[in-house]
């Protein structure tokens, strides 16, 4: 433990403690008592295997966070500076005692150098000055619904294991829903309200139609950044093919930005 002076000149105690040859900071705390208490607790967490993660009390000194990021570096070998606990063929990130997530071990790297952090019920990580939503990573987008966009196999939304998350709706202005045993592609655009642009047998018709009905605002006026959708799956030629073939309602040919719109 040691003295030392934030930028504003107030005092605080950085403590930190060593264990098999890897120097580990504990944090900075504003008692010489409460940074020597870390200390105490970090020392015995470390040297008691009887110790595990669910043994954490409110009340303890340390922040949960550490105590996690302590017992995987005691029990797997390899330390992680996120609370990250190392499963065989997954990873359990502890946002706090009772909200855990479960990725696959690919994601690793990229969590254990970005924090997860929660508002609401919103998952975000820091990423080059921006915030990225957690869910942004499986292609679902910020508005999606759950239930109605995405959903999950097991029913389990803290389990973000890819084969867990399904994806129903993929592109911009498209919704996936069942008519008569089949499923059918419904494709919106927003003025100022909803309108329907089209009813598709694909999901990728359905999102060049999207795209279409935007070109058409576009030029008829309507001042509205609309993302377009991006098809992989489909060459230049193809998607020339179905952006020429497709249909599109004939009110969006009639819908115009009004003086008050632009």
């Amino acid at each position: 433990m040691y003295k030392t002076a934030l930028k504003n000149g107030t005092i605080s105690y950085r403590t930190s403690i060593v264990y098999n040859g890897k120097h580990i900071s504990l944090g900075s705390y504003d008692t010489l008592k409460k940074a020597s208490a870390v200390y105490d607790e970090s020392y015995y967490i470390l040297h008691s295997d009887n110790f595990s993660i669910t043994s954490y009390k409110k009340g303890m000194n340390i922040p949960f966070e550490k105590c996690v990021i302590l017992i995987n570096f005691r029990d797997k070998g390899i330390y992680i500076p996120t609370p990250i606990y190392l499963e065989k063929k997954y990873f359990l990130y502890y946002l706090s005692t009772d909200k855990i997530l479960k990725f696959d071990i690919d994601d690793l790297f990229y969590y254990s150098s970005h924090k997860i952090m929660q508002r609401g019920s919103h998952l975000f990580v820091a990423d080059y000055g921006s915030q990225l939503s957690v869910l942004q990573r499986y292609g679902i987008k910020s508005y999606a619904v759950p239930g109605r966009d995405y959903r999950f196999a097991n029913d389990d939304p803290n389990d973000l294991r890819y084969e867990n998350i399904i994806v129903l709706n993929r592109y911009h202005g498209v919704r996936q829903f069942a008519h008569k045993g089949f499923i059918k592609y419904k494709t919106y655009i927003h003025i100022k309200s909803n309108y329907v642009v089209g009813v598709y047998d694909s999901e990728a018709e359905a999102a060049i139609a999207y795209n279409k009905a935007a070109d058409i605002l576009k030029k008829n006026g309507v001042n509205k950044n609309y993302q377009q959708n991006y098809i992989e799956d489909l060459s230049a030629s193809q998607y020339a093919d179905f952006y020429i073939k497709i249909k599109i309602a004939p009110k969006i040919y009639q819908l115009k930005s009004s003086k008050k719109g632009k």
